[in-house]
């Protein structure tokens, strides 16, 4: 039987400390802006799954990214080479490590303290540049990684992180957007069958800029990758865009935060997958603050879920948290459910056959997140990847 859940729930539970700063006398979190913050993973308790931000994560498989020693050599990566962008490798104690954000759980906090040095991508072009980031040569050993991109003051830019192979990884990206930069930033994972990769994404996003986050999850036995983006200069544009499509056994998940903290802020979030087979298992957890000085804001989130097999679940929680009464807008929506039999029986009225449409379907479901990225080859070959998972069965 297909388990498809969506619920909405404005409340996260958790620990916090006091004020006095005794993070071992906690109390509940009730809003994501509360969760504690910390580079020390011994400031996190042990994760025993019970826990809000862990409670739809198979934990078991975690235990040597949460718990274990973590390899934090220099990750083997290749760089292409574009005009106005440079590649370089910085210390811990660098003044640019730590800009964007620092983690709030156990996986990020064990991963920050292990890293040798951060990968630092700069783009300063302020003509539209690319640049491919590969990490195709990983092993299934535990690694830490940790990634800062930043574009400078009016750039723009297309970073896109290429993720494949084999691989046990645990890893922090920072992003930092100058003021009047546009950036996007693609992460892609087609990792193998049973690689695991926890990925926590910070973004801080300046005045009158732009920020254009594009995850992309297809590999992977268990990918659980959460942006935040912090919206926290006047006329800052944060989008949050996803695809992702699940098999059995597979298990994809994506925490995605937008937290307006100046006037004048734009949002907009969507997250689409697909899941077939048994035991295909998709998380969406979607958080916008809006800040009592987030005057004018405009904000609007979506999780969009189509299930094609019988013993799949999606969990879908959309959270909005408004702390002032003046704003241009704000909304969120989620959907879990089978294909819209008027779209089969038109498809078919025109003699396409029912296994064509059905695939037709599900293509321009997700492709219209992925011919967003704006690179024409990665878009093929990701429509590619998206042809052969529908290849193996859409029934």
């Amino acid at each position: 039987m297909t388990e498809a859940v969506a619920t909405k729930d404005t409340a996260q539970h958790g620990l916090t400390a006091h004020s006095d700063g005794d993070w071992d006398n906690r109390v509940p979190v009730q809003t994501r802006s509360d969760r504690p913050k910390s580079t020390d993973v011994a400031d996190f308790p042990q994760v025993t799954g019970r826990e809000a931000v862990w409670k739809f994560t198979p934990v078991a498989k975690l235990d040597a990214l949460l718990n274990g020693t973590l390899d934090g050599a220099r990750l083997p990566v290749s760089v292409s080479e574009a005009a106005g962008v440079s590649s370089e490798w910085i210390a811990r104690d660098d003044a640019r490590v730590g800009r964007a954000g620092i983690p709030e759980e156990r996986g990020a906090a064990a991963a920050w303290g292990a890293f040798d040095e951060a990968h630092l991508v700069t783009v300063a072009s302020e003509e539209r540049r690319t640049v491919i980031v590969a990490r195709d040569a990983l092993d299934a050993a535990p690694r830490a990684g940790h990634t800062i991109i930043e574009a400078a003051p009016h750039s723009t830019g297309l970073v896109i992180l290429e993720n494949s192979g084999a691989a046990q990884l645990s890893e922090n990206v920072e992003i930092v957007v100058g003021d009047g930069a546009k950036l996007t930033v693609v992460s892609v994972q087609q990792w193998d069958d049973e690689a695991i990769h926890l990925a926590s994404h910070y973004a801080s996003v300046g005045r009158d800029a732009s920020l254009t986050h594009i995850v992309v999850s297809l590999g992977g036995g268990l990918v659980r990758l959460n942006p935040s983006i912090h919206l926290d200069h006047e006329g800052a544009n944060g989008e949050a865009l996803g695809a992702y499509f699940a098999d059995a056994g597979q298990h994809l998940e994506h925490q995605v935060y937008l937290d307006h903290d100046a006037p004048h802020t734009r949002s907009r979030v969507t997250y689409k997958g697909a899941l077939q087979g048994e035991g295909a298992h998709t998380v969406w957890i979607g958080d916008v603050l809006i800040r009592n000085n987030a005057t004018g804001t405009d904000s609007y989130e979506q999780n969009r879920n189509l299930v094609l097999s019988e013993g799949t679940r999606a969990d879908s929680i959309p959270n909005l948290e408004i702390e002032t009464g003046d704003i241009a807008g704000a909304g969120h929506a989620s959907a879990t459910g089978r294909f819209d039999d008027e779209h089969i029986f038109y498809l078919q009225s025109r003699g396409i056959s029912e296994e064509e449409a059905r695939k037709l379907v599900v293509r321009g479901f997700l492709l219209e997140v992925i011919a967003q990225i704006g690179d024409e080859a990665t878009e093929e070959r990701l429509q590619a990847a998206v042809e052969a998972e529908l290849a193996e069965s859409v029934r």
